[in-house]
């Protein structure tokens, strides 16, 4: 499998991007997308001036517990800048996505509890919320990292999306909101004891 296919088996439709979208990304936008991968891992993230969005990791299930995820994630730490990245809550019928949390929660990151994201996927029609996860070595609030994920949203998830997928995503305010008073608990905070075989990202 190349790297698109690795990664459209693992993410649900709804999140991911269509391959268009991503090679659009890395060509046009290739000061700031990149792709990290090798016969293990696939890492694509964004890297902007004052901070670092992981749009997607994956670690092959043959070697997930042998480090390969913390290696990529340190990799990126070593910019020191904030990263950033979105999580689906806790699915019980999904287990992937706790062990996915347990594995950024290891790592230092923090839930955005301030942070609403909802967006509609163009793939499905259906609204998709999601979670935001930071690591800051900096301490960052979560209105600085409110403001970081906008850039994010317009830069790089609605690149040309009219072009690219014939409609276009909703406007950034309309899927963003910052609330510091928020109803959210704390998605880490919540989760279990470890589980086996953690490195799963």
């Amino acid at each position: 499998m190349n790297w698109y296919e690795k990664l459209n088996k693992y993410f649900p439709v709804e999140e991911m991007k269509s391959r268009k979208h991503m090679e659009m990304l890395l060509e046009e936008k290739g000061d700031v997308y990149y792709k990290d991968e090798s016969p293990t891992h696939v890492l694509m993230y964004a890297e902007f001036d004052s901070f670092i969005f992981i749009d997607y990791l994956w670690v092959s299930s043959e070697t997930r517990g042998q480090g390969i995820g913390h290696q990529l994630i340190e990799k990126l730490k070593s910019k020191k800048k904030p990263i950033i990245l979105e999580v689906e809550p806790v699915n019980y019928e999904d287990t992937d996505t706790e062990k996915r949390l347990h594995f950024y929660s290891r790592e230092g990151f923090r839930h955005a509890q301030s942070i609403g994201y909802n967006r509609r996927s163009l793939a499905t029609d259906e609204e998709t919320p999601m979670e935001i996860l930071y690591w800051s070595p900096n301490d960052e609030t979560e209105e600085m990292i409110f403001e970081q994920m906008k850039k994010m949203y317009e830069s790089i998830h609605t690149y040309k999306d009219e072009e690219i997928y014939g409609k276009a995503y909703q406007p950034a305010d309309e899927v963003l909101s910052y609330n510091k008073k928020r109803d959210s608990i704390d998605i880490l905070q919540g989760l279990k004891k470890p589980l086996a075989n953690p490195d799963k990202a």
